[in-house]
């Protein structure tokens, strides 16, 4: 599969309802693969969280989730030789208007963020 970029959802989104990802992040840090491919080209990942009314700053816990994607996009941009920086909203209120993004820049270099 030729993959071009990444689109990030949080679970908050209508289109989710259980399934709509590759892959979904709990809060918890476990990563759950999704039953089916949800689009040729690009690959979906779903973090747990509502990040609409979020005022920014993550807990512990959230940072960890955080922590968690980036480091499966990176291993998913290296497997399938996309930029780890091509990173997509779902659509206009997904990922929601204060998720950060900053918080899955990774560095390439290192493969850390």
């Amino acid at each position: 599969m030729r993959v071009a970029s990444f689109v990030i959802h949080q679970s908050r989104c209508s289109s989710i309802n259980g399934k709509g990802f590759d892959f979904f992040v709990a809060k918890s840090g476990i990563v759950i693969p999704g039953a089916e491919t949800t689009e040729p080209g690009r690959i979906h990942i779903c973090l747990e969280g509502d990040f609409e009314h979020a005022d920014g700053s993550l807990d512990p816990e959230t940072e960890e989730q955080f922590f968690v994607a980036a480091r499966l996009i990176a291993r998913l941009a290296d497997a399938f030789g996309v930029p780890p920086d091509a990173l997509l909203p779902h659509g206009e209120g997904c990922p929601g208007a204060r998720f950060p993004w900053g918080k899955l820049v990774l560095s390439i270099s290192d493969g850390y963020h």
